[in-house]
This record gives structure tokens, sequence and C-alpha cells, in this order.
């Protein structure tokens, strides 16, 4: 069957992860990508283990594309650029406010030669506004947007990072979906559109709903309540340790059958969520010295045949052999020239359960330029100059 967005032509101009990742969802899911670059390529081609310009992180939310490397300092390399914008349905920028306009490439001279091109802008704070100009990173927003706040230290209540490209994902995320929103529209309208996304606000709105729930209630708000998870910890076993949480009162019975522990049940403490909420501390005493003496794998299968919303904790070496996700065929494995076997995730979303193609590979720095200029009706001899001068590459 045809992939959804096959037909589809998005020419990505992004870098590092939020537009990358963004462009590699919708390459996933059939669409033609041309990826151009610096001369220096992503900066993600030097993060994390490498093999000459290639890392894991590149290739996973690389895979699909096609590179092409162009100086977009000289005017050749600008020509080439339009060329390729004219035939794109789809551009993806996250350069910083302006580095676009000046380039000859804003949106409003797009749309003079291609009013059907959905161009999407990310940016780190906005187009505009006081912090539009700074430089942005992940953990910039996170600590902009209310992340570090909303994950402190468990002990000391500081805010902090987490270790992961959260707010870049998030943002990749929406972008994906806004661009994937704006083609349905094109189909009514037969017009293109202009998408401004910020990653401060992707990352607001990810957050928002229950990390902020204190602060949304504006007119005679009500006396604040615990901060949702704040008290949420891992239960620790003999040999792992497991994550359990039990809203419903059917499931915290099931919890304390398991545990051998149902005069809870009749404890005026632990009657309704919001007591046990309120009481956490005292039941997780009850029940802490139980879970240690347990072997974690056999207790959450118990658990789990109760009713008790429940799951053992991975560590990221074993991953690969939990049952559930050998059994989705959540990772696959493809052979990189020079590279050797990558593992990286499948497309999340399966459409009429298409398998995977394990052959679809990130590009090498420059890859495809020769063949992209080729097909824009360049000479041999033609993009020998052009290499030549560092037009291209």
């Amino acid at each position: 069957m045809q992939a959804p967005l096959s037909g589809v032509r998005i020419l990505d101009l992004s870098a590092v992860v939020s537009g990358p990742m963004a462009v590699g969802i919708l390459a996933d899911q059939g669409a033609e990508v041309i990826k151009v670059e610096t001369q220096g390529g992503d900066l993600t081609r030097r993060v994390g283990p490498i093999q000459g310009d290639m890392t894991s992180l590149f290739a996973t939310i690389n895979r699909g594309k096609r590179s092409i490397v162009l100086d977009l300092k000289q005017t050749e390399a600008r020509t080439i650029l339009r060329e390729l914008i004219a035939q794109a349905d789809v551009l993806v920028e996250n350069f910083r406010p302006g580095a676009m306009q000046r380039l000859g490439f804003a949106y409003e001279q797009v749309k003079a030669f291609n009013p059907r091109i959905v161009y999407l802008s990310i940016s780190g704070f906005g187009q505009s506004g006081p912090y539009s100009n700074y430089r942005v990173y992940d953990p910039v927003i996170q600590a902009v947007s209310g992340f570090a706040d909303a994950h402190p230290d468990m002990d000391t209540q500081e805010p902090k990072l987490l270790q992961t490209l959260m707010c870049d994902k998030i943002t990749a995320l929406t972008a994906a979906q806004a661009i994937t929103a704006a083609l349905h529209g094109r189909q009514t309208t037969g017009e293109g559109s202009r998408i401004e996304l910020s990653m401060l606000d992707a990352a607001l709105s990810f957050l928002w709903p229950e990390a902020l729930y204190n602060h949304s209630l504006l007119d005679n708000p009500p006396a604040p309540v615990p901060e949702f998870g704040a008290r949420q910890k891992l239960w620790r076993c003999k040999d792992g340790w497991f994550a359990m949480i039990a809203p419903q009162d059917e499931e915290f019975a099931g919890i304390c059958r398991v545990f051998g522990k149902t005069e809870l049940l009749q404890d005026p403490r632990f009657a309704n969520m919001m007591l046990r909420r309120d009481h956490i501390d005292a039941w997780r005493a009850v029940l802490e010295p139980i879970a240690a003496e347990q072997q974690v794998r056999p207790f959450v299968a118990r658990l789990a045949a109760e009713g008790v919303p429940v799951g053992h904790v991975n560590f990221k070496a074993d991953l690969a052999d939990d049952p559930q996700i050998r059994h989705n065929e959540s990772l696959m494995e493809t052979d990189y020239p020079g590279l050797g076997r990558v593992r990286a995730p499948r497309a999340a979303a399966r459409f009429n359960q298409q398998a995977p193609d394990p052959s679809r590979l990130a590009p090498h720095l420059g890859e495809h330029t020769r063949a992209i200029l080729a097909e824009l009706g360049r000479s041999e001899d033609a993009i020998a100059a052009l290499l030549a001068s560092g037009v291209a590459r």
C-alpha cells in the first residue's frame, strides 16, 4: 500500500533536532525529503556515538532523506535553493528570526513564486519579542517554559533539567501535526500557509494541562491541590523497580489484595482517590517493606492480573529485550555501510500494518548533491564547477 504522504515534497532547511525530527516523521510516512545542509553539516552529525559523519542520533531522526550541501552565502547556491523551493510542497526552517529574509526566502518572498507552499518556521522563543534573538537549545526552553520547575529534585525541590531533549521533541511532534493539517487545508483552498511555531509555545502547551492546573482557574480560585505526580515515586523490589498508580477504588483494592493488606480498605484515610493522594505516605509506609521482599517481574504480573496499572522499570540497556517491545516490533536494526547495524525505533504510527522499511537510511553529508543538481537540469560540467567553487558539495 502507498504511504500516506507519498507525493509530498519537503525541503528541510532545519538543523539539530526540532525541525529534522519533525520532517523525519513525515519522511517515515512517505514524504520525499531533501535536506539542505551547510558545509559543516548538521550539528547532530557530531552529537553522540560517531563513525565518520554519522551518529546514531543523526541516523535516527534523518532516515529516508537526501542531503545536498549548499553555501547559501553565494548567489549561485541561492539560485539552486530557489529552484528546489519552487518544486516543494513544504519548507521547514529553524534559522534565527530574520535570517530567511536576509537570504531572500522569507515567506512572502517564497509565496510570490510558490503560492502553494506550506512554510513552517521554528524558533526558540518566537519571531519577535524580548527573547527572540537569543540563541536557544533545549535546556534553555526547559528553564523558561516551566519544565525545570515542574520536575524538581525530589530531595531539595530545586528546579532540575531533564536529561533528554524533551522540548525539542515536543516541538517536532507539534510541527509534524501542523504541517499535515496545513496540507489538508491546502486541498480545500488551493493555497499554502505560513506556520510559526516556537519551542516555548510548544513546550508550554504540552506542559500546562496538569503541571499548571493550580494556575488555571483565575476567578475565585479554589485552594491549590498537590501537584500532579509530585509525590509519585517508584517502588523498589529485591531485583528491580516498578511503577504503580491506582486512582480508582477498584485499582487500590487490587493493590491491597496482592500486598495482603485488605484492612487498608477499611481505613477512612484511604477511602477515595483524593484522600489516598493526601495520605500517600501513610499507605506507602505499610506497603513498601512488602514490595522490598518481592521479585519484581512476578510481582508486577500479580498486580497486573488484579487490574492494577503497573509496569516494571526497564533500564536502557535492556529495552530491546522487553517482551512487549519485541512483540510490537518497536525497534528495528538497519545496516549502514561503514557504520554497521544501527538500532532505532520504527515509525510509531503504523498505517494498515505496513511493515517498516529498514533500507531507508539517513544520508551522508552531501551524499545526493550531484543527483539533486542533475535533477534540476545541471550538466556534469556545471555540477563540477559548482563543486569546485564551493557553491555546493
